[in-house]
């Protein structure tokens, strides 16, 4: 079974391999969205998402990077 939306570190580990140029302190929420869309282990309902947990992708996204 793929990614889905409650397996925060796994996505932003997969975000900070795809996007190494990015800072993910000014990502948009939608391009966030779209992105964890786009992994290519993602496999879970696009509309189950929402602001808490694109926030919390971000900051571990962050913490990653540290």
């Amino acid at each position: 079974m793929g990614l889905t939306w409650k397996d925060i570190q796994e996505i932003a580990i997969a975000l900070d391999e795809a996007h190494p140029e990015i800072d993910p302190r000014y990502v948009r929420f939608t391009d966030l969205h779209r992105w964890v869309c786009e992994l290519e282990d993602f496999d879970d309902d696009p509309e189950h998402s929402g602001e808490k947990i694109l926030e919390a992708i971000q900051a571990t996204w962050l913490e990653e990077r540290e």
